[in-house]
């Protein structure tokens, strides 16, 4: 039997940032016709009005453009969004590549380069990209066992109930393992109607099942005046 054809909302979205109109375009159909969706930009100006309205699996991004360069752009663009990026250089000093990994790039290609090693490159990045996805990971507590895909959580092989919002809010912590969530944020998140008291009250309920002691709490850890953090055993 023949498998179904590709859907629009199953072909990766990539944005094609480059000031060189030929190459751009160049790049845009290639991408197009192997597959992808593509949104081209000429600027980094361009690009974050493009990201505005839409989300984006991978950037394709050169480092070289006037005004904000793309090493600033992704700089920037790091402070608070982890979308993949496939840097393009005419750079070729170990140093200028370095920096641009630095910056914030997953990898880099250098130019001139054959679009199918840009293809590859880019499904490369992709299938890392999904396998490090917060909703792909397993959390672990001591014998406990969270799945984020499935909202599961297991102790020695067996199931541990979560109500709806105490999964909900489980998610929301391990997927910023590490980092501290306000009660307002988990407020929203779990649609708590922003009481932090309703907080309160489901972080203690997530502690007896996650914690050997809840009173002494060794993976979801009050830190005082600001809210929340989780540090699982795999962070």
């Amino acid at each position: 039997m023949m498998d179904a054809p590709a859907t629009a909302e199953d072909m990766p979205h990539v944005l094609v940032v480059d000031d060189d109109d030929r190459l751009r375009n160049l790049i845009a159909k290639y991408l197009g016709d192997n597959g992808f969706l593509v949104a081209p930009a000429s600027n980094a100006e361009d690009a974050r009005r493009l990201m505005q309205g839409l989300a984006f699996d991978l950037i394709v991004l050169d480092l070289m453009m006037p005004g904000e360069n793309g090493l600033e752009f992704a700089e920037r663009l790091r402070q608070k969004d982890q979308t993949p990026i496939l840097m393009l250089t005419a750079m070729t000093e170990s140093e200028d590549r370095i920096r641009g990994l630095e910056k914030g790039g997953d990898d880099y290609l250098t130019k001139p380069f054959e679009p199918r090693e840009l293809v590859l490159r880019i499904h490369n990045i992709l299938k890392r990209a999904r396998a490090q996805s917060p909703e792909n990971r397993e959390v672990y507590f001591g014998e406990a066992v969270f799945s984020m895909e499935r909202g599961e959580m297991k102790r020695r092989g067996r199931r541990v109930h979560l109500t709806e919002v105490e999964t909900v809010l489980l998610r929301t912590l391990a997927g910023r393992p590490g980092q501290v969530m306000t009660r307002d944020e988990l407020a929203q998140a779990t649609e708590a109607d922003n009481e932090s008291r309703a907080v309160d009250v489901q972080v203690t309920r997530l502690r007896r099942k996650i914690e050997r002691d809840p009173r002494e709490p060794r993976y979801l850890k009050t830190v005082r005046g600001k809210g929340y953090v989780l540090w699982p055993d795999n962070r």
